[in-house]
């Protein structure tokens, strides 16, 4: 399993998750490594609202499974949309994404503060398809935006767990979504 050097005091953290199974070998091996994860699910880039909905149904039961602290963040796509606006026509990994992973990382500090949590990391470090680098900078962004934060930035694809997501997503029977999320991400996987 992964190697990781936990951040002194770590011992509670706030994890922005995307989704269920990006979330799984995450929670597992914090779990294993005496992390306490509270999973934050902030995703108002999901399009269309079912799908928003399967993934946050998948999250939730994830959690409840193993006990752990779960909270709900608003879904506002409308405000998403404006906020990214003039940025459709990015590709995958472009400024669309690194905006949005600001604007997601933010809210997840400011949760963190309003928690009593220092650390905050996120689960979209997990996925093949994002840029390490752009979610880092993302990360680092809100944690200088939210006093009091401290991100976590950690390549969570390492180490096997990767392939242990994979794993757990038949374990759990997770559902597997096939794109980000946003709008756009469906326009780009479908080219």
């Amino acid at each position: 399993m992964l190697k990781i050097n936990i951040p002194q005091g770590a011992h509670e953290v706030l994890l922005h998750a995307c989704c269920a199974p990006c979330s799984s070998a995450i929670v597992e091996w914090m779990l294993q490594n005496g992390v306490r994860p509270t999973i934050y699910y902030y995703n108002p880039n999901i399009w269309p609202r079912k799908e928003y909905d399967i993934r946050k149904a998948e999250s939730q039961r994830h959690a409840e499974s193993l006990g752990i602290r779960w909270i709900d963040g608003d879904y506002d796509h409308e405000q998403w949309r404006c906020d990214v606006r003039g940025l459709e026509g990015e590709p995958e990994r472009g400024s669309r994404c690194s905006l949005c992973f600001r604007l997601r990382l933010t809210a997840a500090a400011r949760e963190a503060r309003r928690q009593g949590l220092r650390f905050f990391t996120t689960t979209l470090a997990s996925s093949r398809w994002k840029s390490i680098e752009q979610i880092t900078a993302a990360g680092l962004a809100a944690q200088q935006a939210v006093e009091g934060t401290e991100f976590w930035a950690q390549n969570w694809r390492k180490g096997g767990l990767y392939e242990r997501r994979n794993q757990l997503l038949k374990e759990y029977q997770f559902y597997n979504q096939q794109y980000c999320g946003c709008e756009y991400s469906v326009r780009d996987t479908a080219s």
